[in-house]
């Protein structure tokens, strides 16, 4: 009895588990749920051109800090003072912010964080602290390149004294700043339209002065100095170029820009990053060539070494050239202040944030770094004496900002599958090495020359 019982059940059990099956296999299949679209997907999805430009920018705010009105100096002063014997650096000093740019913005996109962050959480306190206490110093020295050459804009422009056009110039900044809350494309747009405005200035006076020697800017290609002076004007082009909190900077404008799902997506906008590097700077190289080669054709040609100032050089292009040519260069002289101070005022809060965590209003932070240059402005010190050597300082400050990131970049446990190849590390680390050769033979020109 309990027997039969027992085959009943099983056959009962067996009964209803076919039919279960039966009725699954009968039945529709479920309709597919489609995925959220990533970051990237819906990128792209705003249309082919729009898609594409839209992942185009990080750079182009970077390369606003390359053209800064320290540039300005340093360039009118090689060119006036040397002609054509400097272009190699520039030309050096471009190709090295290239890389330097690069390994910077990919730092962002592998890790999730910039470069400040990645040293906090890399070196003890001490070291993080001295990294934080020589980047601030590094960016009371951009304020004062990128304020002090905005006044003169003003000044050149509308006859404003230059201290009064140095508190308009952080009143603008700010509201320019004040974009990127708003979203950061509305921010790279605003940076952006300034540094074509500066590109459109100097090509303008480019063309209107003529008289490019093709075979003087060849030979200028082949590295070459002329004394201790030019020396100091090269130490200065390469810390008017390779900007230290730029390079803070640009890991943080690509770490959380555009967030990829996946390693293939990663892949995928390391391309557009390094086509991002590639345009931005190479804008940016063109310009400070152009600066040189507007000075060299001009003032070198007709004996005017003299001219190693702003002011001199916008007067010498109205009287050699005329009105239009000086408008230009004021006009680019001016956006090229503005902007910069904008993204240093920006880099300023990054180094901050990242290295100590501390949160300052923006306004407090502004008022500290801006005092110096406003100080200038008031006792009438030689503007373009302050500039070159403020770039000089910028020049000391890069290994402090380099050398971390060529230690990270090369790091399999924090970069991944980006890490950089051998070649990379290799290049970085000579172009380090280039920048605290130059830096130490200044200082023994300087002391023992």
């Amino acid at each position: 009895m309990e027997r039969t019982a027992g085959v009943l059940a099983c056959d009962t059990i067996g009964r209803i588990e076919t039919t279960l099956q039966d009725d699954r296999a009968a039945a529709p299949p479920a309709p597919d749920v489609p995925l959220t679209p990533s970051h990237l997907e819906t990128v792209r999805a705003s249309g082919r051109i729009k898609g594409r430009l839209a992942l185009l920018g990080p750079s182009f705010v970077a390369a606003v800090a390359y053209v800064d009105p320290g540039n300005f100096a340093t360039n009118i002063s090689a060119g006036s003072k040397f002609g054509y014997l400097l272009v190699w650096v520039v030309v050096m000093s471009s190709a090295m912010a290239m890389l330097v740019q690069y390994l910077s913005a990919k730092t962002g996109l592998a890790t999730g964080h910039n470069l400040p962050e990645l040293a906090r959480d890399r070196y003890g306190r001490r070291t993080r602290f001295a990294l934080w206490a020589q980047a601030e110093v590094v960016a009371i020295a951009t304020d004062m390149a990128e304020f002090v050459g905005a006044a003169i804009g003003l000044n050149l422009l509308f006859g404003v004294p230059l201290f009064e056009a140095g508190l308009i110039t952080a009143v603008v900044a700010f509201a320019i700043l004040a974009l990127e809350q708003r979203g950061y494309r509305k921010f790279e747009l605003a940076i952006a339209a300034m540094l074509a405005l500066v590109a459109i200035g100097f090509v303008y006076d480019l063309i209107a002065v003529g008289n490019q020697s093709a075979s003087g800017i060849l030979g200028g290609l082949t590295p070459g100095l002329a004394g201790s002076e030019s020396l100091l004007l090269v130490v200065g082009i390469i810390g008017a170029t390779v900007m230290p909190h730029v390079v803070y900077l640009h890991s943080a404008l690509t770490q959380k820009r555009v967030a990829p799902r996946d390693e293939a997506e990663r892949r995928q906008l390391l391309r557009w990053l390094r086509i991002d590097v590639g345009l931005g700077l190479t804008m940016a190289g063109l310009i400070n060539l152009t600066m040189m080669l507007v000075a060299a054709a001009l003032f070198f040609r007709i004996g005017a070494t003299d001219v190693d100032s702003i002011e001199a050089a916008h007067r010498g292009l109205e009287q050699y050239v005329g009105g239009g040519a000086a408008l230009a260069f004021a006009v680019a002289l001016l956006a090229s202040g503005l902007s910069s101070s904008s993204v240093g005022t920006y880099a300023g809060q990054i180094v901050m944030q990242g290295f100590m965590s501390w949160r300052i209003p923006l306004f407090a932070r502004r008022l500290v770094t801006m005092t110096p240059a406003l100080v200038v402005l008031a006792l009438g010190l030689p503007t373009t004496d302050v500039l070159v050597v403020s770039q000089v300082v910028l020049s000391f400050g890069i290994p402090f900002a380099l050398v971390p990131l060529i230690l990270i970049s090369s790091d399999r446990r924090v970069m991944g599958t980006l890490v950089n190849q051998r070649r990379t590390t290799v290049a970085a680390s000579v172009i380090a090495a280039i920048i605290i050769g130059l830096n130490l033979y200044l200082i023994y020109d300087t002391i023992l020359g």
